[in-house]
């Protein structure tokens, strides 16, 4: 159910690209124990001035290979999140080489009456999921 938005410096290789959504996606398995069919993945791809991401103070080294996603969710709990967070930094330095200096993740939580998948109707509501 949650709703991922990857905003990246357009000309990756797609097959990085989908590795990328891939790793995750498994990490989004992991931490908040979604079923493995519930992804939900948009990829936005910028020219490189459109991207300005610095490091608020902590001394970060950003390249273009920056990453940035952004999170729709029903309410997770603080060590749930810290568990995401580290996750994603893990895998995708381990299985993309991302640095980790290049991840930035923003989550914005909602709640069951948010959310339509279809049909006209709020499934969470209805009681369909």
């Amino acid at each position: 159910m949650p709703l991922l938005r990857f905003d990246v410096i357009e000309g990756r290789d797609p097959n990085a690209l989908k590795k990328l959504l891939d790793v995750a996606h498994q990490a989004m398995v992991d931490a908040f124990e979604v079923p493995q069919r519930d992804r939900y993945q948009i990829v936005h791809q910028h020219a490189v001035n459109e991207m300005i991401i610095e490091d608020t103070g902590l001394g970060l080294e950003r390249s273009r290979d920056m990453v940035v996603i952004s999170i729709v969710s029903k309410v997770r709990t603080p060590e749930k999140k810290q568990q995401l967070y580290a996750l994603l930094a893990e895998r995708l330095e381990s299985e993309c080489g991302l640095s980790p200096q290049d991840l930035m993740v923003s989550i914005t939580e909602n709640g069951e009456a948010d959310w339509s998948f279809g049909m006209g109707e709020a499934q969470f509501m209805t009681g369909k999921l």
